[in-house]
């Protein structure tokens, strides 16, 4: 069971919880995932993006290839506004900053991505404080572009890694919390029929 936060002819807006695949891996024993899921209820449903599997919150799917096209394009040229909170190993002694650090694939440990300002991709994460405490501060992150484990390899980078990261976090902030301290908490976009700006919001479960 999938909760659905919103749906009409073209747009399904879903709740992922952390854990769940968004899309099937490699192997019989990773077929279930939250695509699957909701395509049993709505077999014509195609994915649009992907959340990581430990990461909840706000996830969109199209219930026909127009509509995936036109939200495929906007997620392209980066016109969808993606909101996440973060709880984070530290405290940050700034504020609020941008991390813009090329990445890739790293070939030499699967799945994990890693830093290369010679041959990555161009990667941006905005970030901004909303709370500290003695050990752990809370962010908002906002993703510039959208690269596989960005949010989570760009904190590590920071010195600050989400809490419960079993990729990128050291040992210390993994013992932190039992799930991967990452939630897509806002998610706006204009609809593919009409154009009209809409904009979803998941409470953070932690």
């Amino acid at each position: 069971m999938v909760d659905i936060v919103y749906r009409d002819e073209c747009v399904l807006v879903l709740e992922k919880p952390t854990g769940l695949l968004a899309v099937p891996g490699r192997g019989p024993d990773l077929q279930d995932c939250l695509s699957a899921r909701v395509q049993r209820d709505f077999p014509r449903a195609l994915v649009v993006h992907r959340l990581d599997r430990d990461t909840s919150g706000l996830m969109v799917m199209a219930l026909d290839a127009d509509a995936q096209r036109d939200l495929s394009r906007q997620f392209a040229v980066r016109t969808v506004e993606k909101r996440y909170v973060a709880v984070v190993f530290g405290c940050p002694e700034a504020s609020a900053g941008r991390i813009d650090l090329p990445m890739r694939k790293d070939f030499d440990r699967p799945p994990r991505h890693t830093i290369d300002s010679v041959n990555g991709r161009p990667a941006q994460t905005d970030w901004r404080l909303l709370e500290r405490a003695a050990d752990r501060s809370r962010l908002e992150i906002r993703p510039v572009t959208g690269r596989s484990h960005q949010i989570r390899l760009h904190l590590a980078m920071l010195g600050h890694p989400i809490l419960g990261d079993n990729l990128y976090a050291h040992e210390e902030a993994r013992a932190m919390s039992p799930r991967l301290l990452l939630h897509a908490a806002h998610l706006s976009l204009k609809h593919p029929r009409d154009g009209r700006r809409m904009a979803w919001t998941s409470p953070c479960p932690f």
